[in-house]
């Protein structure tokens, strides 16, 4: 039996933008050790392989969301999803991590085997069962289920006449010209498509129960264009990456604490935006503060250009129930809709689905807490990237690919096949996973997602300036790491 399992040194689960950026970092670090990232679908790129509906974009600059070792060179820093896509396929061409892929291969099991000490991980590909032991497991297959996006129970759905459309699921070649289409949410998602749609031809509305910040901003970093006629694309790429990362932190910072003036600043640019202000305080004035959920962004000011227009409009209502024809609001009045799109969000899933176990028993990652923000209580041999809800997701992916390459270094110094972060501590206090945010999809996972501790180093900040410290300086060797012979 063991000779059909395959050896590897490290293995990657995901080859999205986290599991390209570790195999990277691995390679780089150790080109003479094996590596093999599994992934379930039949190209990289993750959520910007999966997505495929209209306007698909990032909601943060890529001189951020970018790698720390891959210029982005581009002049759109908001960039859409196929030219993100092109960027981590050029990455993956650059650092010759293709050979290392192994696609159509979904992980379903991990299980520590304390005695081999390595992970014994079995993966579908092709109706067989494939399995591979690992001395380290790198999870970084993100943090929504890619089978299946959030969608209320909406009473009568069967009734509609039309199509309904969940942005994870988009179908190709839709043809929505001249089309009546509701797109149902306010976040990153609805802000992206309504504006897209209605420019190519459908009539748009944005039914919301509740409105959301929106941030206008150019697509086009013109700091980063000039630098980069004047410097090394690197060098630029640098500077660029550095001053948008200390801006997004002082944003950030200033939001939270000082809340009321950055909720004028927003509306008033909302308000200063749009042609009609009519109703202003109902459709676009949040009851919450800022950033306690995240900014939406709107690049080249497109979403308030298509309420301008008159070919997008937003209607601040619940909606009662879904007829033949279209939606019946609680306020009694009827919304009609050709399509209706569902953007009411992401289902969260850890790591992947992936089921772990240790020598064969059930892990329940919810009864676990974060070390570091990457590793777990109490389980070996294993680190996991999450990235920032606040900022762009990237950031935290180099900077815990650092981390492992630290850790794994440690363990070669010291002649070590384990190492466990480990909490003798089951009284201390529980707290979510993320802290900072109020969004539904983790109010509705609270139950599902490790936990945090109530201090250093079982907290996970979502800080960037403070967990780089902590990932990249701390000593890896501390009071709670055990290493094992």
């Amino acid at each position: 039996m063991t000779s059909n399992i395959e050896q590897v040194d490290m293995l990657i689960i995901g080859a999205g933008l986290s599991g390209i950026a570790a195999g990277v970092h691995f390679s780089q670090n150790f080109p003479d050790k094996k590596y093999v990232i599994l992934e379930q679908r039949q190209d990289m790129g993750g959520t910007w392989d999966l997505f495929q509906y209209p306007g698909i974009r990032s909601d943060s600059d890529m001189h951020t969301l970018g790698y720390r070792f891959k210029p982005w060179v581009d002049e759109k820093a908001i960039a859409d999803g196929p030219s993100i896509h092109k960027y981590v396929h050029a990455t993956a061409d650059e650092f010759d991590v293709n050979p290392h892929i192994k696609f159509g291969h979904r992980a379903e099991n991990a299980n520590w085997d304390s005695v081999k000490k390595q992970w014994i991980i079995s993966a579908q590909h092709d109706g067989v069962m494939r399995q591979y032991a690992a001395k380290f497991l790198f999870l970084c297959a993100g943090y929504y289920d890619y089978d299946e996006g959030y969608t209320p129970e909406f009473k009568g759905a069967d009734d509609f006449g039309g199509q309904i459309i969940h942005p994870q699921h988009w179908p190709k070649d839709l043809d929505y010209s001249g089309k009546k289409i509701v797109v149902i949410g306010s976040g990153a998602t609805a802000v992206t498509i309504v504006p897209v749609m209605a420019q190519n031809g459908g009539q748009v509305t944005m039914l919301q129960r509740s409105p959301t910040f929106m941030i206008s901003h150019p697509s086009r970093d013109r700091f980063a264009n000039i630098l980069r006629k004047i410097l090394p694309d690197k060098l630029a790429y640098k500077i660029t990456r550095f001053r948008n990362i200390n801006m997004q932190r002082l944003v950030y910072w200033f939001a939270r604490s000082y809340p009321k003036i950055m909720r004028k600043k927003l509306l008033n640019d909302t308000k200063n935006s749009l042609n009609d202000v009519r109703d202003f305080e109902k459709n676009f004035t949040p009851r919450y503060n800022p950033w306690e959920q995240r900014l939406c962004l709107v690049p080249d000011n497109d979403m308030f250009d298509a309420l301008n227009s008159g070919k997008a409009q937003i209607i601040t209502d619940h909606i009662d129930h879904f007829t033949q024809q279209g939606i019946k609001l609680k306020s009694g009045n009827m919304l009609p809709a050709d399509i209706i799109v569902t953007a009411t969000g992401l289902n969260l899933v850890v790591f992947g689905k992936i089921k772990l176990s240790m020598d064969n028993e059930p892990v329940n990652i919810a009864n676990h807490v974060s070390y570091k923000g990457c590793m777990f209580s109490n389980i070996p041999n294993m680190a996991s990237v999450f990235g920032y809800v606040n900022a762009s997701w990237t950031l935290k992916t180099d900077i815990v690919c650092d981390y492992v390459v630290r850790l794994l270094k440690e363990m070669d110094a010291k002649g070590a096949d384990v190492a466990t972060p480990f909490l003798n501590d089951p009284d201390m206090e529980r707290r979510p996973f993320v802290e900072v945010f109020s969004s539904g999809y983790f109010e509705r996972s609270f139950d599902n997602l490790p936990k945090n501790g109530d201090r250093h180093p079982w907290r996970t900040l979502q800080n960037y300036a403070a967990e780089k410290k902590i990932l990249t300086k701390e000593p890896v060797a501390d009071d709670i790491m055990q290493f094992t012979k």
